[in-house]
């Protein structure tokens, strides 16, 4: 089964008056949905655009692992753990909460900033938190998030170019940039399809696209 939500479809978050403005594909905040809490592990895939010198102060997290893809400029990442990193478009961050910290997100650039952040369920909870960049991450090669059980592929696809989808109880495939092709449906910059026991899909490349395809499987509870 395959379930398309549009771009548009995202719930408007962020304050665009503070220069950040988010979209996020889940229920989150003030907009909350009980039918889309989550898919898999995944339990948010939010854009995030924050203007120069906009940013996200010191908060906690706990049992997450967030995911970051830049998408444009650089983003300056902070936290409790004594880790201080610049995030550029084409490495890719994890920060694994496990039984808490805090961080800083911020825009300490001259330009806008555009990344992509997923947040997944850990199949335990607590534990010492952990913190990792991959810098200049190869397109095709999954990157694991034992964690929460799953595996993240980067795809990068030309013009008519094909990837196979994982065949997996649960995929997630988000498109950063361009446009791709899933069976009958085109998916454009900031849809996402949500596959559900899927075999033999594949992607195609309709312009220039980047995608993020999380594979996962069908733990108890995931919906």
């Amino acid at each position: 089964m395959i379930q398309v939500r549009r771009a548009e479809e995202r719930y408007r978050g962020g304050e665009p008056e503070a220069g950040i403005e988010s979209r996020h594909a889940f229920s989150f905040g003030p907009h909350f949905d009980p039918d889309n809490l989550r898919f898999g592990a995944l339990i948010a895939c939010n854009e995030e655009r924050l203007a120069a010198g906009a940013g996200f102060d010191e908060h906690p997290h706990r049992d997450t692992e967030i995911v970051t893809w830049v998408v444009e400029g650089e983003l300056t990442h902070r936290d409790s753990a004594g880790h201080e990193t610049t995030v550029r478009p084409g490495d890719l961050q994890r920060l694994s909460s496990a039984g808490g910290v805090r961080h800083v997100e911020r825009n300490d650039g001259a330009g806008p900033l555009c990344f992509v952040q997923m947040w997944l369920a850990p199949l335990e909870f607590g534990g010492e938190p952990a913190y990792e960049v991959v810098r200049g991450i190869a397109d095709g090669t999954p990157y694991a998030v034992p964690q929460a059980g799953a595996l993240l592929h980067l795809r990068r696809l030309a013009d008519g170019e094909r990837t196979a989808v994982p065949d997996a109880a649960r995929a997630y495939v988000h498109v950063v940039r361009g446009a791709v092709r899933l069976g009958e449906e085109r998916l454009a910059a900031g849809d996402a399809a949500r596959i559900t026991d899927g075999a033999g899909l594949e992607l195609q490349g309709l312009a220039a696209a980047e995608c993020l395809v999380w594979e996962m499987g069908a733990e108890p509870g995931y919906v």
